[in-house]
């Protein structure tokens, strides 16, 4: 009886003997698993990506931040500003409505230093993406992204100064003019090097400033830097720059148990500053830092979907190929299986090794797309600056699902080879 050994070494040499052949179908077999490793090695990607531009406070932070309301109106007209009330006397009343204000920075600073709990708290604002910075006679683009914080805003947002100094309580008590300018701004300007910048005036839309420090590099995300920034004191955004924006509050809790508990304190606080009785909705929303990364990355479940429909279609295809293969294999070689059969040859053996052939060719094209596949996939992830990615899960799955593949389009032709006639077998022309 042959021993396993020499049945693979047999099917082995078979496959190598015919290398177009085997080529083709190890081909077709490798563009399934590439399209499928492919897609989500890009995918896994952009979950990293996703995770580092919207978790740079951890998992252990929230943020409070004004959520718009549309505001129903009584029987009739109304602004936008305001909402009708019928008093008991049918006349109409019209009072102003706090279900549509923004977050102002009284109320912020009301909850800052009214909130007990053992967190880490800061306060920012937007001032747009449309800001000019300018240092004698170089200026930037008009895509400068202005914001404004406190001493907390850089460790709650993910920032580091990498020359001078943050800002101190003074800076956000006096609201002086001074700055923090984002690495390719600081680049931009001062050519001579970044420690050249600190003590430096800049004009941001012709407002002189001082600079206190440049921050650490952030990259990009999805093709836009994240360098393009300024940084003041939200007191100085309030002077210079009052677009009428609503402010945002970052907390950032000692342990992440005690994150829920943390939220609740701050919603029943921020309610009462706000004064919402008891049957208002809360007119902010508690955005756990998590939870938005997270939100997007489940939006790209359907392209996981999509990659796994498109491999699975192409494997059928590639199954049906290596079937036809397969038999055309049985017919050529039908005088090979009757001499094999003819020396002693057990028709469990002949079986075997049809059916080992089409396994090994299925690894084959599994091997081959994977390696392809995380090479597709991380062309994107170096476009994205992420590291380098492996979906070792469906690496095995690829695997996995080419020995499926191998077995299922190999059961039918060895069964055939098996069945032979030696005696037929050895006279076939």
């Amino acid at each position: 009886m042959m021993q396993f050994a020499d049945i693979f070494s047999l099917a082995f040499r078979t496959i190598r003997g015919n290398r177009l052949r085997t080529s083709l179908t190890v081909a077709i077999i490798a563009f399934g698993i590439m399209a499928l490793i492919g897609i989500i090695t890009a995918i896994q990607a952009m979950n990293q990506k996703l995770t580092e531009s919207f978790s740079t406070m951890g998992a252990n932070g929230f943020t409070i931040r004004y959520k718009q309301r549309n505001i129903r109106f009584g029987q009739g007209g109304g602004n936008n500003n305001s909402e009708m009330k019928v008093t008991q006397k049918g006349q109409r009343k019209e009072r102003t409505s706090n279900l549509d204000k923004k977050i102002t920075i009284k109320q912020a600073e009301l909850f800052v230093d009214s909130f007990q709990f053992p967190a880490t708290i800061g306060i920012g604002i937007s001032g747009g993406r449309n800001s000019i910075v300018s240092y004698e006679t170089r200026k930037t683009s008009p895509n400068i992204f202005l914001l404004g914080g406190d001493e907390n805003y850089l460790a709650l947002n993910g920032f580091a100064v990498e020359v001078g100094r943050n800002f101190n309580r003074l800076d956000i008590q006096s609201g002086r003019n001074v700055c923090l300018l984002g690495y390719d701004v600081a680049n931009k300007l001062f050519k001579q090097g970044l420690q050249g910048s600190v003590n430096k005036i800049v004009r941001i839309n012709s407002i002189p400033y001082r600079v206190l420090g440049v921050l650490e590099s952030r990259g990009s995300s999805f093709g836009f830097s994240r360098d393009n920034v300024v940084l003041t004191s939200y007191t100085n955004m309030e002077k210079n720059f009052n677009s009428g924006g609503s402010y945002n509050i970052a907390i950032q809790a000692t342990d992440i148990n005690q994150v829920p508990a943390a939220m609740g304190e701050a919603e029943g606080l921020f309610r009462s500053i706000r004064r919402l009785n008891t049957t208002e909705q809360s007119n902010f929303v508690l955005d756990r830092a998590d939870s938005v990364a997270e939100k997007a990355m489940n939006s790209l479940g359907f392209l996981t979907i999509s990659a796994t429909v498109i491999g699975l279609i192409t494997l059928i295809g590639a199954a049906i190929g290596l079937m036809n293969i397969m038999l055309v294999s049985v017919s050529e070689r039908t005088r090979e299986v009757g001499l094999i059969k003819a020396i002693g040859g057990k028709r469990k053996s002949v079986s075997r090794q049809f059916l080992l052939e089409a396994i090994i060719i299925s690894i084959l094209g599994a091997f081959f797309g994977i390696i392809l596949g995380v090479a597709v996939g991380n062309l994107f992830s170096f476009v994205l600056k992420t590291g380098f990615v492996v979906p070792w899960n469906w690496v095995v799955y690829g695997i996995v699902i080419c020995t499926g593949v191998g077995l299922a389009a190999g059961i039918y032709p060895a069964r055939k080879a098996g069945k032979l006639n030696p005696i037929e077998a050895l006279r076939y022309e």
